[in-house]
């Protein structure tokens, strides 16, 4: 069952926005697409790199892709802007293939928000390069990232 809301809500202030940024930061680090499409309008639109996924199945299909193939997942989003019911996000993560092979994805998302707080519009720019294992920064247990770990403006990136 969809929440019905899902706070805060627009009109975001930098406090609140700064939440809902990580907010969706614990949520995709717990690597479940069914929590995490349920922070998303059923009709939720999104430009993943170059695919394009509408409401919660496609999602869930689009995230059940991805963190099958994108193993040892860690991500950290930053806020970048906001203005009433966007929010622009900067963000990081890191994963592993099935072979060891280690790849650290850079990029910018666009966020748009009902006035239930659910978000209905997600653009996503996304790069990928691969690393050595030696180069990881986010190297905390699976799950949320521990509030003293590093931001990526702590980290350079």
């Amino acid at each position: 069952m969809a929440d019905k809301s899902r706070p805060p809500v627009p009109p975001f202030t930098r406090e609140t926005a700064v939440e809902k940024v990580r907010s969706a930061e614990d949520a995709w680090n717990t690597r479940d697409p069914q929590s995490v499409s349920r922070a998303y309008t059923a009709d939720s639109r999104w430009r993943n790199r170059t695919e394009f996924a509408t409401g919660r199945d496609e999602i869930v299909a689009l995230l059940t892709r991805k963190w099958n193939t994108e193993l040892d997942y860690r991500l950290i989003k930053e806020l970048w802007a906001h203005d009433g019911s966007r929010i622009a996000v900067r963000f990081a993560y890191e994963h592993r293939d099935d072979a060891g092979n280690w790849y650290r994805s850079l990029g910018n998302e666009n966020w748009e928000f009902d006035e239930h707080g659910l978000m209905h519009t997600r653009h996503a720019s996304i790069n990928t390069l691969p690393i050595a294992e030696s180069e990881r920064a986010f190297r905390w247990p699976p799950g949320r990232r521990p509030d003293d770990h590093p931001g990526l403006s702590d980290l350079g990136f």
